[in-house]
């Protein structure tokens, strides 16, 4: 299992790394302006999709659904194509009405500024049917153990953009903003291609091919496995979706306030996630096939060993990177972001957004990691319901914060949303084995290694403040 982990983290991390030389070129190129807020914009629309339909939903349904059928050819055949049929449908209706699109994600937008960003966001929806493509084929690598690929291939996504920045050198901010969408579809072909090979080498290509060669003459015979998918996608699909929704709706409310603060939201969020993919995420693919496996053969024991190991693994690099994140919170944004035309000002905006959401990072954590125990057991309809308290929870406090805290209300929002989300989580999962998890001599580490942190990050603070001054 740790294998595993530490090949995905390490993955993870090299994306990440890209990922953050790519958002320093973009800050330094377009700064926190409103070309920097349409390129977000025109990106998050897919990237919403791709969350709901393809990553977590998809893959928590469709493990459990492939290891239970005896026909895995033709049902992962059907379900491609449903899947696949949809969403091109989708790509080809934002294509045809972008600024309808648009103005659903930024109503805050003028007119001018939505005839602005409609071009990119109908070519940043491209990358939405190449993406699924590679998450229905990294599910089956996942069922087969192989992480390697799907790890390691988001950082072609990274590669293509920063290659696209440094192409658009000295070229205006709307041609820039041009260089990056086609760039981000570049990347989804080179994540498709590096996923194609990998099927190909695992002799996974041959059952695909069967799977369609095949599909018309005993496409009965999957009937009720299908008729079974359908209804617990849809209900992961909504419980995997209300971080999505919540980040959708913190675009959507962000551009009523003043210009800049979509960044912010966004270079913030692309810190706190770093830690949240390297070990949380990380983390749940490697266990949920593992997972699924013992539960589908009645080893409920063993499956509660696992998760046990996995969560004390992720409470201790959780806890350390939430405290480092609160207290170097303004060391990192300047450190990562402020040159160019990211100003001091943007660097203090950014700390306080990013101080609200790594207040998260810990219950964040541990429930992805708790609510694959729920969909492992095909508990879907119980995740659902807690994802609509959730995102119920975090409508209101939204609400309530964005007038007198402004954008940092909307992330502080999102935190005790993720708060609300673990404690019903922890409710689902079983009080009694939670606590079975917490009466352990780790807890104790636990508590005395934060202690002895906090004072290590104190001094270091200091250290940096007298470097950055």
């Amino acid at each position: 299992m740790f294998r595993a982990i530490f090949t995905n983290s390490f993955g993870i991390l090299i994306s990440r790394i890209l990922g953050f030389i790519r958002d320093l070129l973009t800050a330094s190129a377009l700064g926190a302006n409103i070309y920097s807020d349409i390129f977000f914009v025109a990106f998050k629309l897919p990237n919403l999709f791709r969350r709901i339909f393809a990553e977590g939903a998809f893959t928590q349904v469709y493990i459990p659904a492939f290891a239970r059928t005896k026909h895995k050819a033709i049902l992962s055949v059907n379900i491609f194509l449903t899947f696949i049929s949809i969403i091109l449908l989708i790509t080809l209706l934002v294509n045809l009405f972008p600024s309808l699109f648009t103005k659903a994600i930024a109503v805050g937008f003028s007119d001018e500024e939505i005839s602005l960003a409609s071009p990119f966001v109908a070519i940043n929806f491209w990358y939405l049917p190449l993406i699924f493509f590679v998450t229905f084929l990294s599910a089956m690598l996942q069922y087969k153990h192989h992480f390697a690929t799907t790890a390691f291939s988001t950082a072609l996504l990274n590669i293509s953009l920063i290659l696209a920045l440094y192409f658009s050198q000295n070229k205006s901010h709307d041609e820039i903003v041009y260089y990056l969408s086609f760039g981000v579809v570049f990347g989804g072909i080179m994540q498709l291609a590096v996923h194609i090979i990998a099927i190909y080498k695992l002799g996974l290509l041959k059952m695909l091919i069967g799977g369609f060669k095949y599909l018309r003459v005993k496409s009965q015979i999957i009937k009720e496995d299908s008729i079974k998918f359908r209804k617990n996608f849809f209900l992961a699909m909504w419980g995997n979706s209300t971080a999505q929704v919540s980040a959708f709706l913190d675009t959507f409310l962000a551009s009523f306030l003043a210009t800049g603060s979509i960044s912010y939201l966004y270079y913030a969020n692309r810190i706190f996630q770093l830690p949240l993919a390297l070990f949380a995420i990380a983390t749940s693919v490697a266990l949920f096939p593992r997972v699924a496996r013992y539960l589908k053969n009645n080893d409920e024991k063993k499956a509660k060993a696992y998760l046990e190991k996995a969560f004390w693994f992720l409470a201790f690099l959780l806890t350390a990177s939430t405290l480092g994140g609160i207290i170097l919170s303004h060391e990192i944004t300047w450190l990562l972001f402020e040159r160019g035309a990211f100003d001091a000002q943007d660097t203090q905006n950014t700390t306080l957004v990013l101080k609200m959401y790594m207040f998260g990072l810990l219950p964040f954590g541990l429930q992805k990691l708790l609510v694959l125990w729920l969909y492992a057991k095909e508990m879907q309809m119980k995740a659902a319901k807690i994802a609509t308290i959730s995102l119920v929870s975090y409508i209101i406090l939204a609400l309530a914060f964005i007038s007198p805290l402004g954008v940092a209300g909307l992330a502080l929002a999102s935190t005790i949303g993720g708060y609300i989300s673990f404690i019903f989580t922890v409710s689902a999962f079983g009080l009694k084995n939670f606590f079975d998890i917490l009466r352990s001599k780790y807890t104790i580490y636990l508590v005395l290694g934060a202690i002895i942190f906090v004072i290590i990050l104190i001094y270091l603070q200091k250290y940096l403040q007298h470097f950055i001054n």
